[in-house]
């Protein structure tokens, strides 16, 4: 436990020093958002105001900016050398993880309060009692830890940064690809099943269900089973790739 509190508070340092990458995790999703809502918020139909329809898609897709971020930055370690320094002073594989997990899920509490608080200027009226909106939060939070794991074992398995920051447009583009942005049944016939069966989808659906109080059925559950899978499968490949790399 103390190992992990030392490469957590080492990660946050390293965060604070990174201020293009920590100023692209925050105020990236906020423009998107604007960008969606005010330009192009006028020409799509969703049945209601696209502020409150889009909202919950913007937080989960800070998820994968910030995932991104980790990658790039468990990467950066592995590639430097400071790795075989910290196995000197017997510091595990898990603990340095782990400090990387903690710094993506602050920068994304971060990015999430600050996208909640710009939606709320611009018209964004959740109506969730406290339940709802603790389990929402608990969803995203889990959301965050399962992208944020995976980006982890991308990280851990390419050779270059560079090559790490390529996890942001995979992550990235599967909000785009559901029904984050505008209702599936106007895509082409091609994609939809694909959007249907997606993470991201039931994820936004149940968020936004939360969210706004109204009825989200089983897709909590659904979007509860797909973080356990991507988050089981993140912790395993990236146990295995640390090993492989420092072996």
């Amino acid at each position: 436990m103390p190992d992990v509190l030392t490469m957590t508070a080492r990660c946050f340092r390293l965060t604070t020093r990174q201020v293009d990458a920590l100023l692209t995790s925050l105020l990236l999703p906020v423009l998107l958002m604007l960008l969606f809502v005010c330009l192009f918020g006028g020409a799509i139909h969703t049945g209601t105001r696209y502020v409150t329809y889009v909202v919950p898609g913007v937080l989960l897709l800070c998820a994968g900016y910030g995932a991104a971020v980790t990658a790039v930055s468990v990467s950066q370690d592995m590639s430097s050398g400071i790795i075989d320094r910290f196995r000197s002073l017997d510091v595990t594989g898990a603990a340095i993880l782990s400090g990387h997990i903690a710094a993506s899920i602050a920068r994304n509490a971060a990015s999430t309060v600050l996208v909640f608080g710009v939606a709320c200027l611009i018209g964004f009226r959740p109506h969730a009692g406290p339940a709802g909106f603790l389990a929402a939060a608990g969803l995203l939070l889990a959301y965050v830890l399962a992208v944020s794991w995976l980006a982890a074992a991308f990280g851990l398995a390419v050779k270059t940064p560079e090559a790490a920051n390529g996890f942001m447009f995979g992550v990235a583009f599967l909000p785009y690809a559901s029904s984050a942005f505008v209702p599936i049944a106007t895509m082409p016939a091609w994609i939809r099943g694909f959007s249907r069966d997606q993470p991201v989808t039931p994820a936004t659906e149940a968020i936004r269900g939360l969210l706004l109080g109204t009825p989200a059925g089983a897709k909590p559950w659904i979007a509860l089973a797909w973080c356990g899978g991507i988050l089981a499968a993140g912790v395993l490949l990236s146990g295995v790739a640390f090993r492989r790399r420092t072996a």
